[in-house]
Formats: structure tokens, sequence, C-alpha cells
């Protein structure tokens, strides 16, 4: 299959048009690089600047020994890979052998063969593909260079993959029956090609039909130039951004194999991917001091683009269809349900629910697969508790392995050539994979809660029970919080908060506030089904004294972010996590039994509003939660006035017309004698209740930062009883 290209109009100076858009630069040439190239314009007749020539007639240093094509835009300074490996780029040294030459001669075959040979051994799947898309402005490659083309022939290796072909999960109730699927004669590749398609087997249980994809090549090749243009001429630094700021914590995409076909001119990447990757990166636009100084993309038009994109390629999937899908749903901006149920019911057509791990594909598109499925995971769980609707990914068919530290790895992709990595950017990758890994564990826990307490099952179940619905809620509470608080025991140091951020960005936020929104979930519905008519006293002040320090817990830890955690990236639901706080506390509010109880919540709310004002500053999504946050204080003007906690003890604690009280018994044995209620009986306790109430107002009650202390300490007895109101809230003491 041939791979058309777009050429740009004829230029002044006849070089091909470069591989990738270069930065425009100021015409003032740096200090100690004498051996650059002068940046005033030329043409096609320039003779006497020698350093021209030079730069026409060979290569940079760098590329030489590379072995890249060199190429320089108009009016450059650097070459297109020395500026996007941020390095000088000379001519000083003399030219080497041209020993490419004399072993192409050797060959009957193209030029490309030496190439090709090279990943023979490994098949070198590409991580992003879509159907064939033509190479595009502003950065197409000439039509004599096919550095994409070498891996066109090993494709058929990888599953997921593939140019110009799908694949299509058969289930076990599909009409193609496995036993004879088995029956049919698989060839060295585990292809067998029949009437309806190509069927493609990956173990002895587990098949695919592979399915042409038709008339897709020149529109991906049009939306593609659209959106090169759009982004022209940053497309390199915004992706070299993504990189930075979003891939260490969401690592969906194969970075190594990515950045390789992107140098040597690979452009046959899916439309709604690249756009979606842009989008992205256009949120720390202005935090790129170089970029900063430049007009910023629309991203509207993008976005507008990307989705379209999306809604075309989901009729042909890919896993560049998923890809994209979690990246445009990651924009602050956006809420929608209907797209992530379109991802899971994709993701489910790619198989991406089943185990890969003994799967004959490449182990690097094993790791990839599973970073990918778990992503889907997270995106369909936190989506179905941010918008109260129920998941769409069960147990049952939930087959993906747990993550481990070689679904990272990225060895054995078909390119050879690897650049270093600092320690710092060692450190800097292991810990968003430790982040990515922890984000897993903990949506694990939350999908529990949502499904112990949000179902239509657990909710007839609560109903039926009565005025045991409390008792039956804290006992089905116990096992979850248990998970909790073990999951925060064991959180690595690299991702508390308290780790050092070496004057970069973290992403650890986004963890923490994702832990406060479960424990938050789990105990607004303690707080909804309690009932100070019916319930013990004792009980229901413990369990809304537990609600309180979770709720105080959340806000302080809001409160204490900094700069580098705001500005880093958060993920999607965080918006909302953000707004669960404000909304359990608006419902603390409305349920409080007194009018102190009351106050103490609406004080803490005009707090939390205030932080969430100053920090929205440098978090625009937060404007969000404030708004949220608004609407529930107006929701809050209709609520009745509270009686005082005097008001309610005076007239419960002065029965109209009590019998006498018989002279007290003293027994070694029995249940201990009800306080009588006098005057100083009525002062202790409303010292004792305003003590409560004052409770973690400090910022000391919040422990979340220190080594061996946490805001999971108090779980330790909370919900220890044989299921009962007391012995589920004791420890919150």
């Amino acid at each position: 299959m041939s791979t058309a290209v777009a050429i740009q109009p004829s230029m002044p100076r006849p070089t091909p048009v470069p591989i990738a858009a270069a930065r425009p630069r100021k015409q003032k040439p740096s200090p100690g690089k004498e051996n650059l190239v002068s940046i005033k314009p030329i043409s096609s007749t320039v003779g006497p600047v020698a350093n021209i020539r030079t730069r026409r007639e060979r290569p940079c240093d760098a590329c030489r020994r590379r072995k890249s094509r060199c190429v320089i835009h108009e009016g450059a300074v650097l070459c297109v890979l020395c500026e996007f490996h941020k390095q000088e780029c000379t001519f000083v040294q003399s030219p080497l052998p041209r020993k490419r030459k004399v072993v192409d001669d050797g060959k009957k075959d193209s030029p490309n063969n030496q190439k090709k040979r090279s990943v023979d051994a490994e098949p070198p799947p590409l991580a992003l593909p879509t159907p064939t898309i033509t190479a595009t402005a502003p950065s197409p490659p000439p039509p004599q260079s096919s550095l994409a083309n070498p891996h066109l022939a090993q494709l058929g290796e990888t599953l997921g993959l593939q140019r110009g072909q799908h694949s299509r999960y058969i289930g076990l109730s599909s009409p193609f029956d496995s036993l004879l699927i088995g029956l049919s004669h698989f060839d060295t590749r585990n292809e067998s090609t029949f009437d309806l398609g190509t069927l493609r087997r990956v173990n002895d249980h587990e098949c695919f039909i592979m399915l042409p994809d038709e008339n897709t090549h020149s529109g991906e090749a049009d939306t593609l130039h659209l959106i090169e243009q759009l982004v022209h001429p940053h497309g390199p630094a915004l992706l070299e951004l993504y990189f930075r700021t979003v891939h260490p914590s969401f690592p969906i995409i194969q970075k190594h194999l990515f950045v390789e076909r992107y140098r040597n001119g690979d452009r046959t990447f899916s439309p709604s991917l690249m756009a979606g990757m842009y989008i992205l990166a256009l949120n720390w636009w202005s935090y790129d001091s170089k970029l900063s100084n430049y007009t910023k993309p629309d991203a509207s038009r993008l976005e507008a683009i990307a989705m379209k994109s999306l809604s075309v390629s989901m009729e042909r999937p890919k896993l560049s269809t998923i890809q994209a899908g979690l990246l445009l749903l990651q924009r602050p901006e956006a809420d929608s349900w209907s797209l992530t149920t379109q991802l899971v019911a994709i993701g489910q057509e790619l198989g991406l629910h089943l185990d890969c791990s003994s799967w004959s594909i490449p182990l690097w598109e094993r790791g990839l697969r599973k970073r990918i499925a778990w992503a889907l995971y997270m995106q369909d769980k936190w989506s179905s508790l941010i918008h109260g609707r129920p998941s769409h990914i069960f147990g049952a068919n939930w087959a993906v392995k747990s993550i481990n530290d070689d679904d990272f790895k990225e060895e054995g992709d078909g390119y050879e050539t690897r650049q270093e990595e600092t320690e710092e950017q060692q450190e800097e990758n292991e810990r968003g994979q430790i982040l990515f890994a922890q984000m897993i564990g903990l949506t694990a826990i939350m999908a529990e809660v949502m499904d112990t307490f949000y179902t239509q099952v657990a909710i007839q179940d609560f109903a039926n029970a009565g005025k045991k619905s409390t008792e039956l809620i804290l006992a089905r509470a116990k096992p979850v919080q248990i998970k909790l608080r073990n999951w925060h025991e064991r959180l690595p140091k690299s991702v508390k908060m308290h780790a050092p951020t070496n004057n970069k960005l973290s992403s650890t936020g986004y963890l923490h506030l994702a832990y406060f929104a479960t424990e938050i979930t789990l105990h607004r519905r303690i707080v909804q089904s309690l009932d100070p008519t019916t319930h013990d006293p004792y009980g229901f002040f413990m369990c809304r004294n537990a609600a309180k320090t979770r709720l105080i817990s959340a806000m302080d830890f809001v409160n204490r972010l900094k700069p580098e955690h705001l500005q880093a990236f958060w993920y999607f639901a965080s918006k909302i996590n953000f707004t669960l706080i404000g909304t359990f506390g608006s419902l603390l509010w409305a349920t409080a039994p007194a009018h102190e109880e009351a106050e103490f919540y609406k004080t803490r709310l005009r707090e939390y509003r205030w932080t969430l004002s100053v920090s929205s500053k440098r978090a625009e999504f937060l404007d969000y939660a404030v708004s949220m946050l608004d609407a529930s204080r107006a929701m809050l003007n209709n609520l009745a006035e509270k009686p005082s906690l005097a008001q309610q003890i005076s007239s419960a604690g002065v029965p109209p017309a009590a019998p006498p009280r018989p002279p007290p018994q003293h027994h070694s044995m029995g249940p201990p004698q009800l306080y009588r209620q006098n005057s100083d009986d009525i002062e202790m306790q409303d010292e004792d209740e305003e003590q409560g109430l004052r409770r973690n107002m400090s910022g000391s009650s919040f422990r979340g930062f220190n080594d061996e202390g946490d805001y999971e300490g108090d779980y330790q007895r909370y919900g220890s009883g044989p299921g009962t109101a007391e012995g589920s809230v004791v420890s919150d003491r």
C-alpha cells in the first residue's frame, strides 16, 4: 500500500519541507554559536554565504552522528532534530566516510532495507496507529522519504495497532463458535483468512476477527493536516510539554515509540490523539517561558476537530481511539458521561477487559494494553461516582491482571536508539508510575463503596431495614474502611504530600483528593441514614462527629495545597471531588440538630469557599467547585432555623409530670444508672457539646502530611463493634 504525501507549495529554496515545525526565533545570534547559520532570508541563487551552502550540502554534526535527515526551516537557527532535543546545531566536524552508501550498493532491494533488517528480529508495532495517514503540512516528509514505511510490513505482529485494518473480539456466545474456529487452518502468524475477514488467534481460547479500514486514509490526512496547521509551528514544543506534565502520572501512551516515530518523520498518527495531546498541553502554555511569548492556538477549534475525528474512528476502533478519548476526557471542562460509556464498549470490543498476559503479541503491547485498560476502568468508576450513575464495568467480567513494573517497559518497540535519561527524569517517571498504580488501587476501593452503598439493590436493602438501616450500613462499612486504612498506611513515601517536589510540578494532589472523596462518599451514606428521633443519641453523635473529622481533614488538605500541586496535572474527577467536599459540608449543615453546630459548618464552608476562590487563580477548574458551593448555599437559605442546644436540653430535660424517682439501689452488677437532669448536669452537657463542636477546628487536626500520623488513625476502632451503631463509631472521639 503506497503512502500519499502532501507537499507544500514551492519554497525559495529547493530543500524538502521539514519533518517537524520549529519555533520562531528572534534574529539575534546566540553567543558562543559562531558556526550556526545566519537566519536572514535566502533564495535559491544565494552563493556568497558559505555556511548556508554547507547546511544545504551536508547535515549538522548531531544529525550526522544520528544518521538522520537534517532539515532546517526558512529563517530558523537550529535544525528540526536539534531543536527537538534542545542541543546546539553545529557544522564543525569533518564529513564521515559514506559507509551507508557502500552497504546499500551491495543490496538488490531498496535503500531502506538496512533499516528493515535492524527490526526484523522483533516486529516493530506502533503504539498510536491509525489507518495509513498521509504526511501533512506543516511538517510533511518529502516524496522520496519512506522513514515510516519499514514498519508497515511488520505490523501484523500487533493486534490493536495495525494500519489498514482493525480488530474485534469474538465472544464465546457469538455466532463464531470456538470449536468451529479451532477447525480453521492458522498460519505462522496465527491468522486464518476466510470470506468475512481474517481470524487472529491470540491464545488457545481467545480469537479476534480483523476487518479492513475502508476509505479512511485521505480523510484522516486532511484532518491531521488541519490540526497541525492550528498549532504550527509549536507542535513539537507542545508534545514536549505534554510528556513533561501529563504523561508521567497518566502513562497511556508508549512514549519512546511515539517520540522515535515523530523524530524520524512518521506522521501517521491518529488525528484525535494528536489533538488530545495538544489540547491538554495548552493548559500549561503560559507556564512555558518560550511558548508564553506567542499567541496561544485556538483550543476550541482543536476540540471540535478532535471530537469529530474521534466519532469517525469509533467506526473502526483501535487502541488509539481509546487513548484519544481518555485524553479528551481529561480536559478540565470535559463532562461527558456518554463518551465514557462509548469508550467502555469500544474497549470491550478491543478485548481490553481480558487478560492479555499470554497473548501472542509483542511484550510492550501487552503492557500498553494493561495501562490503557486500567485507565479505562478508572474512567468508568470515577464517572459513575461524579455522575451518580451505574458503572458499566463489573468484576465478574474484568480479567485484567494487576499492573506491575514490567507493564511500563518500552523496550522492543523496533527502535534501537534511546536517549539517556537523567537521574532526576528517572525519579520523576518512577514517581508517576507509582502514582498511576496507587490510583488504580484506590479506585478499586471506591468502586466497592459504590457497589456496597449506592446500587439499587443496596438502596432497597437499606429501605427494607427500616429503623435499623444505619446499623446495617455501619456493618457493611467496616470491611471497606479497613481496606481504606490499609491502602493509606501502605502508601509509598514518594507519592505522599510531604514528598519533595524539587521545584517541579507534582500531581500527587489528585491521588489524595480522590482518597478524601472516597471517604466522604462513604460517610455521606451514613449521615443520610441518621434519624435523631429514632437513633441512639450516643451513636448519632459519634457518627456525626466521625463525619465532621473527615470533612475538616479534607478542607485542611485543600488549604495546604501548594502552587506546585495546583498547577500540575489533575485527574478529570478532581473538579467534582473538590465540589464533593463542599457538598458534604452542606449536608452536615442541613442535618445539624442544633443551631451551634449549623453555625460551625456555615463558618467552615465560608472558609472553604475562600480557599477555593484563591486557589482558582492557579487552577481555573476550581471555579466550578466555587459555583457549585454557591448553588448549595442558595438551597440552604430555605433551611428552617435550628433550635439551640440550651433549648433542646431544656425541653427534653424537664418532663411535665415526672413520677417520684425510687431511691437509688447499689448493685455490684447491672447497667449503670442514668444521670439526673439537674442544672449542673445540663450545664455540663452543654459544655461537652460545645467542646465536641470545637474539636478539630485548628489545623493540627489534619495529620495527613506526617509520616507516622495519618488521618486514617481513627479508623482503627470505627466499626469494630458487633454491627451496632455504638460499636461502629467509638474510635472517632
